[in-house]
């Protein structure tokens, strides 16, 4: 079986949809769930996306870039997130904002897929 990195975006979303009720549920148990809470919210609002770009992966010209920057951007966003509830530190300085930004330019690949047709004739 081969994997294209289109196969690895949906493998991903399912992973990421996971993940998002993992750390609901750690979240819903612990102690102060703001940390997980916050993991989970960003995991379950872009793993639907992901599906989305999946789907339009043929007619959306900036599906694998925004596909990318959203994987890479929550990541980053939400790994910050659960090490800093279960470590007490981040991954690195400024983690969790750069994820943010980075899923933030995947949202603006997404809206530049509006104006970027496909020249499929």
């Amino acid at each position: 079986m081969s994997f294209s990195f289109r196969s690895t975006s949906l493998l991903i979303a399912g992973l990421m949809g996971l993940t998002g009720i993992v750390a609901a549920a750690a979240a819903s148990h612990g102690s102060d769930p703001r940390l997980m809470a916050g993991a989970s919210a960003m995991c379950l609002a872009h793993a639907p996306a992901l599906i989305a770009l999946y789907a339009a992966w043929g007619s959306v010209r900036t599906a694998p870039v925004a596909a990318l920057l959203m994987i890479v951007g929550t990541a980053l966003f939400a790994g910050d997130l659960v090490i800093r509830h279960f470590a007490g530190h981040g991954l690195f300085p400024m983690s969790a904002p750069t994820g943010g930004v980075i899923m933030m330019a995947g949202w603006v690949a997404v809206a530049l897929g509006a104006f970027l047709p496909r020249n499929d004739a």
